[in-house]
């Protein structure tokens, strides 16, 4: 017969009982070992000291206080934003933000468990973003070799919107090819008011030797756009944007009143290959319209919903590196397809719930950047919602036209195209068959 006494039986028990807690605890989802991996990944990037999101969201301290609003906009993908369909079209970005379902699980159980710490043992490293006026790139590339800054402007505390368009030389004097760029308000001040940027490339396309590709004679385009929510821009492998000697940039810069009278600028970090290397591909980033001839002919009456689509046809065969749609509060969807010579029709991507304060851009992957031939029309469609339905309509009882205000509509996409020959387009589709076959 087994003896205990009173003393051996309660060390059993708390044995036991601690057993069993480290089995639930080990069970249980924690911020430490669980939640801080998904927030690196994708939240840091915005939620963090001195980046754009409100409020950092890097340690436990940071975190708990907002755990059940996490909770609210992950269940329901406001956040991490991220509005394109992922069940059509291309389904693999090098940029994507979004969270899995698995991700989204986890943090819902977090937050329904309580949102405890964990051991702090758990966490992964730190992860060492850009500090300060560090560009993101730098990390890559180092500094930047060329920054070019626009005029300052005084946007006054109250005052209607402003589209200032300033010149800056680049100061280029021989032709450099770009492989990377970052445009930014100069200032934290300036990030409130400043809505977007647009730097168009002003250069003359001379036949005088420097031309590398047929893709010359579509001329420079324009050299990047930003929007609150986009970082920057680097070419793929092999291409590059060309500068010519003389280049300048005309600015394009939305500024906008909050209160306050506020001075700023926007710079632009330029990142060049290596004087030997020449890429092979020149890409043009282009303004492509989803509304038939004249933009101006956009016209959405009082509460009702529209779709207006515009084409465009690829003189040169190319890779589509990118899909940026462009609308205002109005903008409810958008959708990019390619009609292929043959008659085939692709869709390559749909942005299903637009919201005008993430301007995202969506950079395909290098395995699924769509290669297409000569001849291909690109067709642009998109929707609005000049309903009551539309929280973020200011007032659906207006007939809405095209215009630069915001409480105007727009309907076009920024999309970045690396053309190149019928030949080398036949080679890189060769490439992608070869080193991506389809899934079988």
């Amino acid at each position: 017969m087994l003896i205990m006494n009173f003393n051996s039986t309660t060390l059993i028990i708390t044995i036991v009982i601690s057993l069993m807690t480290e089995s639930v605890l080990a069970q249980s989802v924690t911020f430490s070992r669980d939640i801080a991996p998904i927030f690196q990944q994708k939240c840091e990037s915005c939620h963090r000291v001195g980046a754009m999101a409100p409020m950092p969201l890097v340690t436990f301290d940071d975190v708990r206080p907002w755990a059940r609003a996490i909770k609210r906009v992950v269940a329901t993908g406001e956040m991490p934003p991220w509005q394109i369909d992922k069940s059509a079209g291309v389904r693999d970005f090098k940029n994507d933000r979004s969270l899995r379902s698995d991700q989204i699980e986890t943090i819902v159980e977090w937050v329904e468990e309580g949102a405890s710490r964990g051991n702090p043992d758990h966490l992964p490293p730190p992860v060492s973003w850009p500090a300060g006026d560090r560009w993101v790139y730098e990390a890559l590339f180092g500094p930047p070799d060329l920054i070019l800054t626009s005029p300052e402007y005084t946007q006054a505390a109250s005052e209607p919107d402003v589209w200032f368009r300033p010149v800056t030389e680049t100061g280029i004097t021989e032709p450099r090819w770009v492989r990377a760029i970052e445009i930014r308000p100069s200032t934290s001040q300036g990030r409130r008011i400043t809505h977007h940027a647009i730097a168009k490339l002003d250069q003359d396309e001379p036949d005088n030797g420097l031309r590398t590709n047929l893709s010359d004679d579509l001329g420079p385009g324009l050299f990047m756009e930003w929007a609150v929510g986009k970082q920057g821009e680097m070419m793929r492998a092999d291409t590059g944007k060309l500068m010519r000697p003389g280049s300048r940039i005309w600015w394009d810069i939305h500024l906008h009143a909050v209160g306050e009278e506020i001075t700023t600028s926007v710079e632009m970090a330029i990142y060049f290959y290596p004087e030997t290397v020449i890429p092979k591909h020149r890409q043009v980033l282009g303004n492509f319209n989803a509304i038939t001839g004249d933009p101006r002919n956009l016209d959405i009456p009082p509460y009702s919903k529209t779709m207006n689509q515009g084409t465009h046809v690829m003189k040169q065969a190319g890779r589509i590196e990118n899909f940026q749609p462009h609308m205002h509060q109005r903008g409810q969807a958008m959708t990019m397809e390619a009609l292929l010579p043959d008659g085939t029709e692709r869709l390559l991507s749909r942005v299903n719930n637009f919201q005008f304060n993430w301007h995202n851009n969506y950079i395909y992957s290098d395995h699924a950047a769509p290669l297409l031939p000569r001849g291909t029309i690109l067709r642009f469609s998109a929707w609005h919602d000049n309903t009551r339905a539309n929280r973020n309509n200011p007032d659906p009882s207006q007939w809405v036209g095209w215009g630069d205000r915001t409480i105007d509509e727009m309907a076009h996409a920024w999309v970045n195209i690396t053309y190149m020959s019928d030949e080398d387009y036949l080679t890189e589709l060769k490439k992608r068959q070869k080193n991506y076959p389809p899934a079988q």
